[in-house]
């Protein structure tokens, strides 16, 4: 946090701008776009809620637990039920199903703390109740297996966005950290946008290529989100999203939620991660993974060459950009908690999302824009989605659109 001055005086401001936090957390809670605690539970414990109970807490076993998303203000959460992008087919949509399995067991098991949100009204209902509105998002369009019947199937299971590739590119969309095939959105993928629009799934455009990024805006008639992605000026990553991308949402009338990934988020963070993961490759993990021994070997490299550590300092430098490049009505929040080995100083977990607001608060920012920033933006994109949706769906029905067979070599 950068107090207003220093000494007993800097200690006294960091102490009240975190009381004005919990305070504005309290009206206004976070909407978090992305946490990837069902696949955690996948991993950990073969989804054994009894294990993993995260009515209590789970710290040293997982970045999320009802005690600690109070502590942090959480409202509403986006749990992603991700499945790898090796997995292909009939594999990705079973092991998507599951996870969707899952979000609903954790919904039942905690019922006082938890509630299925399927539309914007439900969110806001479930605030006034005081309960943790919880939605879903599919990462990554491999979860579809080309087909259209499927993806209205996820919707119909109440998944509310769709990150249109994870890593790797898929046969109609090009991913950022994987080799182009398509510059961008092929003729199909673009069906699977109007598509997205036509039921009210929002489109999610983290983890695609800048490319794939604008073809998408340029079809979609409903705001776009991106669940967990950063601001590519700041730190130079492929998953952060250009100036350019982002200028374009206000005319669209999406929402950029900043991630909290470390090497997303602070340059020297890029070339040590690098390094790490291929050192869990070495030792036959994959870089992904974030299991016990994993980690294990990830404290053995760190200890050996240390971490650069981001703070949520970090994270305001971003959010400082993305509010000037575009504006303060289409920004929002996606930390990413479980879905990534190392989090920043002040944000190890769910907890954290005071000292974020904190730090923003010492910036000058105002009530009225951190209340955008935490709830309204993400609540008024999903509203928004609907809206596209009930126009749409009235005046057509469903795209039987195939993806058309690849041409004989």
């Amino acid at each position: 946090m950068t107090p207003a001055s220093g000494g007993a005086t800097g200690v006294t401001d960091a102490a009240r701008y975190l009381d004005a936090a919990r305070e504005l957390l309290a009206e206004h809670p976070v909407v978090d776009g992305h946490n990837d605690l069902p696949w955690a539970l996948r991993e950990t414990v073969r989804y054994d809620l009894d294990r993993r109970d995260i009515g209590r807490d789970q710290k040293g076993h997982l970045h999320t637990d009802i005690p600690r998303l109070r502590a942090g203000g959480v409202g509403a959460q986006f749990w992603s039920v991700y499945v790898r992008s090796d997995y292909a087919g009939d594999d990705a949509v079973s092991a998507t199903l599951e996870q969707i399995d899952v979000v609903s067991q954790l919904i039942d098991r905690y019922p006082r703390d938890l509630v299925r949100a399927l539309t914007a009204d439900d969110m806001e209902a479930a605030r006034a109740e005081g309960r943790i509105a919880s939605l879903m998002g599919a990462e990554g369009g491999h979860s579809i297996n080309n087909s259209l019947a499927t993806l209205r199937a996820l919707h119909q299971l109440g998944v509310r966005y769709m990150t249109l590739t994870h890593n790797d590119t898929i046969d109609w969309a090009d991913s950022a950290t994987d080799e182009p095939r398509h510059g961008g959105l092929s003729d199909f993928g673009r069906e699977v946008v109007r598509e997205m629009n036509r039921v009210g799934m929002l489109v999610d455009l983290s983890h695609v290529a800048a490319t794939t990024m604008r073809d998408a805006l340029a079809v979609s008639a409903a705001p776009v989100v991106f669940s967990h992605s950063s601001a590519r000026a700041v730190c130079d990553h492929v998953r952060n999203i250009p100036d350019d991308v982002l200028a374009l949402l206000p005319a669209n009338g999406g929402v950029a939620m900043a991630t909290f990934v470390p090497k997303f988020i602070l340059p020297a963070a890029v070339e040590w991660t690098l390094a790490a993961d291929e050192n869990l490759r070495a030792h036959g993990y994959h870089h992904l993974d974030t299991t016990p021994g994993a980690m294990a070997l990830h404290q053995a490299f760190e200890a050996q060459r240390p971490r650069p550590v981001a703070t949520a300092a970090t994270v305001a430098d971003h959010l400082d950009h993305m509010r000037e490049v575009a504006g303060v009505d289409h920004i929002g929040i996606g930390g990413d908690y479980d879905g990534t080995a190392f989090t920043p100083a002040g944000l190890e977990d769910v907890a954290g999302y005071p000292n974020l607001v904190a730090e923003l608060l010492a910036r000058r920012w105002s009530r009225a824009d951190l209340a955008k920033l935490t709830w309204s933006n993400a609540v008024r994109v999903l509203r928004d989605a609907e809206a596209v949706a009930r126009e749409q769906s009235a005046s057509r029905g469903p795209s039987n659109a195939v993806l058309p067979a690849p041409a004989p070599s």
